[in-house]
């Protein structure tokens, strides 16, 4: 009605605008909309094969078609979560050293190289995961958590190139540029008030950083993990090359394992059966939901965080 209430007052060039201002954003809804159900009828016939059961069922037998999700869902949250445990605080330090430390060409040169690790092909990291970082982390970084940690289960066993533990750094570094590029740009709008307040006041920097600029950043930074645990949970190629693509729960971050979408990509080319084909698209569908979940959810975290305090200086 209001479209039209514009071209009857002769405003055509903002009604015209409106219109596709509406059309664009009814088609990012459009085109998901047709994304879930694509995916929801494509996959019919595991669902109605296997049901609810599919989400705790471990089994795995392609030749019976027999399948279960657990197992992949499981790798899914692990490398995705242990590469944010990583790739969060080095981001954040990121972040802080380009703004708060770092002279203004130091910042654009760091900060063009950051921003360009996120344009490196994924294929390129599963690749370089397997002759360079893989070789690395087993010659020098699992021994040493060996020593300390090797009685947890989580780092025991020998250290493999394709295995969890190298998946998850890879992740790490796929993710960090993401983090730490958001980060940057949240930090650097918060009000230079903030920080001259608290340094009038006799703060050291890292006060000042700590109780000035991340309270009042925090949502942003918040919104920035969101994204980068999505983009980790989603991530296939460099997965499917690194991280042995093998369907069980494991123990060890030293053993293989597999995630959602690169059990996906290593079978959907070669799947015999409609059944199994039917079953990868239901995982494609899982994943779909898992990374709603999560953006959802951080959404919901960051109007929380926001409807707080927004930093500042306290009495």
């Amino acid at each position: 009605m209001d479209l039209f209430k514009q071209l009857r007052r002769g405003n055509p060039g903002d009604a015209i605008f409106k219109g596709l201002a509406v059309l664009f954003g009814l088609s990012l809804l459009f085109i998901s909309g047709l994304v879930v159900f694509e995916l929801w009828y494509q996959s019919s016939l595991s669902r109605g094969e296997f049901g609810w059961s599919v989400l705790w069922s471990t089994e795995w037998d392609p030749p019976g078609e027999r399948f279960g999700a657990l197992q992949f869902i499981y790798g899914t949250l692990v490398t995705a979560l242990g590469a944010l445990l990583l790739a969060g605080p080095i981001g954040i330090g990121i972040a802080a050293f380009l703004v708060e430390i770092a002279p203004r060409r130091v910042d654009r040169v760091v900060g063009i190289v950051v921003e360009t690790l996120a344009a490196v092909p994924s294929v390129v990291y599963g690749l370089w995961g397997i002759f360079v970082l893989g070789p690395f982390l087993c010659s020098y970084v699992a021994p040493p958590l060996q020593a300390v940690l090797g009685w947890l289960p989580l780092f025991s066993g020998p250290c493999r190139s394709y295995s969890v533990f190298t998946a998850t750094f890879i992740l790490a570094i796929m993710i960090l540029p993401t983090v730490a590029a958001i980060s940057r740009d949240v930090i650097r709008a918060v009000p230079d008030a903030q920080r001259e307040a608290m340094l009038a006041l006799g703060a050291t920097r890292w006060e000042m950083f700590s109780r000035a600029v991340l309270p009042y950043a925090k949502s942003g930074i918040v919104g920035a993990f969101a994204l980068a645990l999505g983009r980790a949970a989603g991530e296939t190629m460099a997965l499917a090359i690194i991280i042995g693509n093998a369907p069980r729960i494991f123990t060890s971050l030293f053993d293989q394992g597999a995630t959602m979408a690169s059990i996906i990509a290593a079978n959907f080319a070669n799947a015999g059966s409609a059944m199994f084909v039917s079953f990868l698209i239901e995982l494609g569908l899982i994943l779909f939901a898992i990374t709603l979940i999560i953006n959802v959810s951080a959404r919901l975290l960051v109007w929380t965080v926001a409807s707080g305090p927004s930093g500042g200086i306290r009495a």
